[in-house]
């Protein structure tokens, strides 16, 4: 994946908003702390296409970004912090739920877990909605500098325990260092492929 061009298009909370599905889109989900944002902007290889904030939670809006004129990134709120009102808390659920199970275009969501934290009912449920809509998933543990490479075992299997995934298929990824950035493009390349050579065409059923 070489990024060329990387723009926003607009924000949305509902269908009557969303952009048209023109190209596949790759969302990106997880805990507002978990370094959602960061993970973004390493990968399109920009700085500040994705704002990043002190202050987890402040992204509350469904955000669209065209790459490429290839396919479209999907910034989906993130979950999970306290100081986030409890009006907007409980929007979260209904807001990401409608997306996943209506937008047709969707082909991958990359799910993305904190490598030190056991994933929590939100996780859980963010997972079970995207195995009842049959979206594949890319599951990424962030952070994976805060721990000690003999560690990484212990802390990949705890997590693969709690959630059911295969414990191979976590990437994982350093905003730190940039490990395992590669690694999460050739998958998000390999969604895109698939989804080029299967047809039909966005808009329709995926095969």
């Amino acid at each position: 994946m070489k990024i060329s061009t990387a723009e926003f298009i607009k924000s949305a909370t509902r269908p009557a908003h969303y952009p048209d599905p023109q190209f596949p889109e790759i969302a990106f989900a997880g805990r507002s702390n978990v370094g959602k944002s960061t993970l973004i902007n390493v990968l399109l290889n920009r700085k500040n296409l994705v704002r990043t904030s002190a202050t987890p939670g402040r992204t509350q809006l469904i955000n669209f970004f065209n790459v490429n004129q290839h396919f479209v990134l999907v910034d989906l709120p993130g979950y999970g912090f306290a100081k986030v009102p409890v009006a907007v808390r409980k929007a979260w659920g209904p807001m990401v739920r409608t997306y996943l199970e209506i937008r047709d275009s969707l082909v991958a969501t990359v799910f993305i877990i904190d490598i030190r934290r056991t994933p929590g009912e939100e996780d859980l449920h963010l997972l079970d909605w995207l195995e009842e809509f049959g979206v594949p998933t890319i599951p990424v543990l962030s952070k994976i500098d805060k721990v000690s490479r003999s560690q990484r075992r212990q802390h990949i299997e705890r997590i693969a325990d709690v959630t059911g995934l295969p414990v191979d298929s976590f990437s994982l990824f350093s905003a730190l260092s940039r490990e395992g950035i590669e690694d999460i493009r050739e998958r998000i390349d390999t969604v895109l492929e698939q989804q080029t050579s299967a047809g039909p065409a966005v808009g329709g059923e995926i095969a």
